[in-house]
């Protein structure tokens, strides 16, 4: 392990980023091996799960295997040393009850989420967490979908909120490195000493290069997950962004070698197979839409006859983000009628 402090905080979401892959059916035992292997590595946070955060298992986007309660337990008994257990809500999926419930199982860490534009609904939420003693970050979904000015106002109401980081996520995997140069310098101009962090996604091969820009523009904590695990073309893939950051010199307070076995495992007990960039997730990419769109894309698509590219490029047109899954129909409808 490094013996220096961390100048990069690696916050790792494979138990809840990557439940989208495998449709939020993760077991307990693959909660507990994940867990104490990326522990015992030395992780500093573990983030765990729904694919969407608490609260949000449902017919609608996807019910979990198992529940917060479990999920939480799971994870807190594996964990080991100094890691701390991270959670995620979206005001309007987790409420403050769910909150509440996830600090009584031992979370360290809330990240409380928003659309690009919407910061101020995080500002409830990031109060309670504060008031219960934990760290309360905040972080902004879809950002590609606004300007840069617009990312660094929303970032420092969410720290005028309380939040102790604030960052963005390239929730399509649109970005190019300098697009995430840009907004990272915004945003750490805005909001001063506290942490800003990002969260890539590989829809176009770019999230190690997109979180190694954000880190020479000043990010302090950068999201990824063992083998990339995550929706379509998945996320930035942790054991590699380890070893680029060891090798630019930057301190992360992980064993790499220890790490290489945690991702092994994650590939051995977790995933039905890697993240690859097929296709459709290089389109939503490009267009811009959430990669967990793409198996009701699918669905539609063909039992429709129509194009799922074409259905991608009109989500994109129409800038539709998570939870207007609804307006894939509408969009297979108005291409059906075009043909």
């Amino acid at each position: 392990m490094d013996s220096e402090e961390p100048q990069v905080i690696i916050y790792d979401p494979t138990l809840r980023d990557g439940q989208h892959a495998v449709r939020h059916q993760l077991g307990a035992d693959q909660f507990r091996s994940y867990a104490a292997a990326a522990s015992g590595a030395g992780v500093p946070v573990v983030e765990v799960g729904h694919g969407n955060g608490l609260g949000a298992s449902s017919l609608q986007i996807g019910q979990a295997r198992l529940g917060d309660d479990e999920m939480l337990v799971t994870v807190r008994e594996a964990l080991s040393g100094a890691t701390r257990m991270g959670v995620f809500m979206v005001p309007g999926w987790g409420t403050g009850r769910d909150i509440r419930r996830a600090a009584g199982h031992g979370a360290d860490i809330v990240r409380v989420a928003a659309h690009c534009t919407e910061a101020n609904v995080t500002a409830r939420h990031l109060g309670l967490v504060r008031e219960l003693g934990l760290e309360a970050q905040a972080v902004l979904l879809m950002s590609h979908m606004t300007t840069p000015q617009r990312l660094a106002e929303e970032c420092g109401r969410a720290a005028a909120y309380g939040a102790q980081a604030v960052g963005i996520m390239d929730s399509a995997g649109h970005y190019l490195p300098t697009d995430v140069t840009e907004r990272v310098e915004r945003i750490v101009e805005a909001v001063g000493d506290v942490p800003v962090i990002f969260h890539g996604h590989n829809n176009l091969a770019m999230a190690v290069a997109n979180s190694v820009a954000a880190v020479e523009a000043g990010a302090r904590v950068i999201d990824a997950c063992a083998r990339g695990f995550g929706a379509g073309a998945g996320n930035t893939q942790l054991e590699v962004l380890v070893a680029v950051l060891h090798r630019m010199g930057h301190t992360t307070g992980i064993d790499l070698t220890s790490l290489l076995h945690a991702a092994d495992t994650a590939h051995d007990r977790l995933m039905e197979m890697p993240p690859s960039i097929d296709s459709l997730a290089l389109m939503s990419g490009l267009a811009g839409v959430f990669s967990g769109f793409k198996p009701r894309v699918l669905s539609a698509a063909v039992a429709a006859g129509v194009d799922p590219i074409e259905v991608f490029a009109e989500l994109g047109r129409r800038q539709v983000v998570a939870g207007q899954e609804d307006l894939i129909d509408d969009v297979v409808r108005a291409l059906v009628g075009a043909s």
